[in-house]
């Protein structure tokens, strides 16, 4: 059997586990809550965490798709960014499961040679994953202090609006 094969048939077990890491990185109550909530309505973050998660060890396991890959990891690191998570903390979870898969699938079969070899090669699917999120997370910071910007923006112009500062003039322009 080799190391693809073997990862397969635990592949809930990692899963599950992986799940635990994502979900441990939240303060406690948080974290409780989630992992109890099975309700997807009541519990949104938990079912895109665990739907992002599988689809993310689906393309591992398979083509490695950059587009799909995206399309599962970009909601479960959107909602890390918007929560105000480091970069390291939001994209941490990624490279935790190569210590999930070692501890899982290699202590089965720590001698195997070949199992090794596959295993170097699988972390490096897994390092490729932990860019892209860090990528999906720079976007969605970027795009939050844009938000913020403009909205100080916005808020500025209307004080000076409100002061009488800033008037139109005939056309669609301001004058200041």
């Amino acid at each position: 059997m080799n190391f693809e094969e073997l990862l397969a048939k635990n592949k809930t077990a990692v899963i599950d586990k992986w799940f635990g890491v994502v979900v441990d990185s939240y303060p406690a109550d948080t974290a409780r809550f989630i992992k109890s909530q099975k309700d997807p309505f009541a519990n949104p973050v938990g079912a895109t965490t665990l739907k992002g998660l599988a689809g993310l060890m689906d393309e591992l396991l398979g083509e490695m798709n950059h587009d799909t890959i995206n399309s599962f990891l970009d909601p479960i690191i959107r909602i890390r960014a918007v929560q105000g998570f480091t970069p390291s903390q939001a994209t941490s979870f990624v490279f935790s499961l190569k210590k999930i898969i070692r501890d899982s699938v290699i202590n089965k079969k720590p001698d195997d040679r070949q199992i090794i070899t596959e295993l170097s090669h699988f972390e490096q699917k897994i390092d490729l994953i932990g860019l892209i999120a860090f990528d999906i997370y720079m976007k969605c910071r970027e795009k939050i202090f844009q938000l913020k910007a403009n909205e100080e923006k916005n808020r500025t112009y209307k004080v000076f609006e409100r002061a009488g500062l800033i008037k139109e003039i005939p056309g669609g322009g301001q004058e200041s």
